[in-house]
């Protein structure tokens, strides 16, 4: 592995986060003047006709089929780990073991058992000077940034509650195909895991405090899907034969925070008519601030001390260069869309490799917030049970 000079990036998967990733990377060393430079040295896949296809469209200089090959080469630097789930645990630690530093899509593994053995894996590398970064880019939405500091700075006051939700509405149609979302067996859970895991992470992230224990609920409104007439690991058109649906579909769920502050959290991709609203508002005894996803830019915040004549919501656009992340981008006021998160959290990753510093997220906090979920998953076995989340 190189220790000066390009950081060479190998990505395992092609599907739809490996367009977001491949844009990052392409990106962030253009945009950010970063202490080492990138190069997009490997994608690979199992299907070495897709792969070429997505090396040619993305900007990746080779394409390959065998991970295992390419994570033992002594010019990579970095493993990008998009798959499903399920092979997140046997990639990681391989890349780890390897001297590889490593960035993981969350959630970080399918089982807490997985993600306690990739947490190992990153505590023995980072005493090699190897990082592991895990992939909840939406702290990086510099809205979203923004309104940590503002909880961390006390401008909201002791926090009262929390409620965060990510509502989707893509498996609406019955018709939609079985992808590999929702089978358990590659994908570990369904809503709860592919995007409670979002919403758990930012009231953690967001208020500084960790979910330590939960009551909740798990269901799967339709249970048998037509089976995908081809494996891309994007959904798409379904054929005749039918599946079952082995994921939950909604997750409703309530959480005690380390405080004792209630938290509420909803995951459904049955939400009609929200594409991609992850939402969180914190409420506290000095103010309040609030966010939606799908008005990304903006940040509301409520000021509690402000004289009552001029009390309500205030509008931030966050666009401005002081704000997190908006250095390297656009004049004042010009907007930034999904893609840019991903190119903060390469940037954040680059900078932590060159500097020797600690990514964060860590394999430890998405260890965490696997152990919220399968303590959600445990409670809605046992009758929405109030259950305690494991801890280290």
């Amino acid at each position: 592995m190189t220790e000066t000079g390009a950081l060479r990036v190998a990505m395992i998967g092609y599907g739809f986060m490996g367009a977001a990733h491949s844009q990052a990377w392409r990106t962030a060393p253009r945009v950010y003047d970063l202490p080492r430079s990138v190069e997009m040295a490997v994608i690979v896949g199992r299907d070495a006709a897709a792969v070429g296809a997505a090396r040619d469209r993305w900007g990746w200089a080779e394409a390959a089929t065998d991970w295992r090959e390419v994570v033992a080469r002594d010019d990579i630097d970095v493993i990008d780990i998009v798959t499903p789930g399920s092979s997140h645990a046997d990639i990681a630690i391989a890349a780890l073991e390897a001297g590889k530093h490593v960035l993981c899509e969350k959630p970080l593994a399918n089982t807490v058992a997985e993600a306690a053995a990739m947490t190992r894996a990153a505590e023995a590398a980072r005493a090699r000077g190897v990082r592991a970064m895990l992939g909840f880019t939406y702290r990086r939405v510099p809205a979203l940034t923004h309104a940590r500091d503002l909880v961390a700075a006390g401008r909201i006051g002791t926090v009262h509650q929390v409620r965060a939700s990510y509502r989707q509405d893509w498996l609406v149609d019955p018709n939609a195909p079985l992808s590999w979302r929702l089978r358990k067996d590659q994908a570990g859970s369904g809503a709860l895991g592919d995007i409670g895991a979002h919403a758990v992470d930012l009231v953690q992230f967001v208020t500084g405090q960790r979910v330590e224990r939960v009551t909740g609920v798990l269901d799967t409104i339709v249970r048998q899907r037509p089976v995908e007439t081809e494996r891309t690991g994007i959904a798409g058109v379904g054929g005749s034969e039918r599946g079952e649906v082995t994921v939950d579909d909604v997750a409703i769920f309530t959480g005690r925070l380390s405080s004792g502050v209630l938290a509420s959290f909803e995951a459904t991709r049955f939400a009609t008519g929200r594409k991609n609203a992850l939402s969180i508002e914190v409420s506290g005894d000095r103010g309040a601030i609030a966010f939606d996803l799908e008005d990304l830019n903006v940040l509301w915040l409520y000021d509690r001390t402000a004289p009552e004549t001029e009390q309500g919501f205030t509008r931030i656009v966050v666009t401005e260069p002081g704000h997190p992340y908006l250095e390297g981008w656009w004049p004042t006021g010009h907007m930034l869309g999904y893609e840019h998160g991903f190119s903060h959290q390469a940037k954040d990753l680059v900078e932590a490799i060159a500097h020797g510093a600690d990514p964060a997220p860590g394999f430890a906090e998405g260890l965490q917030v696997q152990r919220v979920l399968d303590a959600v998953e445990r409670s809605a076995a046992n009758d929405a049970a109030w259950t305690a989340v494991d801890q280290d």
